[in-house]
């Protein structure tokens, strides 16, 4: 007997969609046929992806506008203009459109082709699409790692189908065979206000990897903060912690690891006193596969996710994750979703304010002057993500969802 059809469906590359990887892996490895469909539009990406797909148990299919030919730079460009005139329209005449999220339309009709026992859709476009799907009598389910119709600054949000977006929310939510959400700050949420069945939580963890800070001696050398992001820009609490930490009397480092926004750099060493800007440094993005050992040469890491958007407050992002992987003490903010990893594990590291200038820089310097603190907490940290904090604990609750969606009904 064939084994049964899974799609999973994104429109991100599969390097900044780690959530899409673990699934497919999972389900793969579990003896499901699974396909990814995704879109890749931009050549280093596909680089990432292309090595993330190596032994890998699932197969991809995209809508690939990164091939180098006059045909795909001609779609390219069409495309391209197309979303720009549905945001054009969608901030000046609120006029809603999906193709303000990108190939709405041309990821809608690649889906409809790919034959699925099971449809599992990830981000905004695949979301929207639930509903077509859902009324073509297929069967989704739905993964809310992001909110999307609660996400983004203020002027970002201007140019998004917001009520566009709630509304495929709400119906793929309610008419989904299951879905899932990242924590159960996010899935509480989202039943309240959606009025949908509670979705069950799969955290973002990640495998657990080989080696963390804790194979790493210590070095007698200042500690090393680090925060990463896909783009290191406004609205990540970067500001806040920075006018903290400039206050800080005991030596460390702080190193932000992503693509910069234009100009940002500067403005964040503005933030600084001349005599701490030497402490500030910049590393470029690195790929998937690199990260978790990068992560293990630094000492804290930093999750500093603001409470607005409503999205950043329910979500637990990746990084406190990724962070507990590696080792490091942990300094997170008091978001509902992070709260519910560190009231878990409160010995990893520091649940702080960040608006609370004097007292966030005295918080950390009691642990910058504490070697026997730090190695503690690093040591509670890489405990907790063996003991609860690792992909391999949410692996039995998504096959279970997946079985349990495939049962005749």
């Amino acid at each position: 007997m064939k084994p049964p059809r899974i799609l999973i469906f994104t429109s991100a590359h599969l390097c900044r969609n780690p959530r899409v990887v673990k699934e497919a892996t999972t389900l793969g490895a579990a003896g499901f046929d699974v396909t990814v469909l995704t879109v890749s539009t931009h050549e280093r990406f596909e680089r990432f992806d292309r090595e993330l797909l190596r032994g890998a148990p699932f197969r991809r299919v995209t809508l690939d506008y990164s091939l180098n030919s006059w045909r795909m730079r001609t779609a390219d460009i069409a495309q391209r203009t197309s979303t720009w005139l549905a945001r054009k329209l969608n901030r000046h005449l609120h006029i809603e459109s999906p193709q303000a999220l990108g190939p709405a339309h041309a990821l809608l009709a690649r889906a409809l082709r790919e034959p699925a026992d099971l449809t599992i859709v990830h981000t905004e476009i695949p979301i929207w699409a639930a509903c077509s799907l859902i009324r073509e009598g297929r069967r989704v389910a739905v993964d809310v790692e992001d909110w999307y119709s609660e996400d983004l600054l203020y002027r970002d949000r201007l140019a998004r189908p917001l009520r566009l977006l709630r509304d495929s929310e709400a119906f793929s939510l309610r008419n989904a065979v299951y879905s899932s959400a990242t924590s159960q700050s996010m899935a509480d949420a989202l039943t309240r206000s959606l009025a949908c069945p509670p979705p069950i939580v799969i955290r973002n963890t990640f495998p657990l990897q080989a080696k963390s800070r804790l194979d790493r001696p210590t070095d007698g050398k200042p500690p090393r903060f680090i925060w990463f992001s896909q783009t290191v820009g406004p609205g990540r609490g970067l500001e806040l912690f920075l006018a903290a930490w400039s206050r800080t009397r005991q030596p460390s480092q702080l190193y932000l690891l992503g693509d910069e926004r234009p100009g940002y750099r500067d403005k964040l060493m503005e933030l600084l006193p001349a005599h701490r800007r030497s402490d500030l440094r910049f590393l470029p993005i690195v790929t998937p596969a690199q990260l978790p050992v990068r992560l293990a040469e630094f000492d804290l890491g930093l999750a500093l996710e603001p409470r607005w958007p409503l999205n950043r407050d329910v979500t637990i992002s990746n990084k406190i994750f990724q962070y507990m992987n590696a080792g490091l003490a942990v300094v997170a903010t008091t978001t509902a979703g992070q709260r519910e990893v560190m009231e878990a594990a409160p010995d990893c590291g520091l649940l702080v304010k960040a608006n609370h200038t004097t007292a966030l820089a005295a918080q950390l310097d009691e642990v910058l002057a504490s070697p026997a603190r730090l190695r503690a907490m690093q040591q509670a940290s890489r405990r907790a993500a063996e003991q609860m904090f690792c992909w391999e604990r949410e692996e039995p609750r998504l096959i279970a969802a997946v079985n349990q969606a495939l049962r005749p009904s």
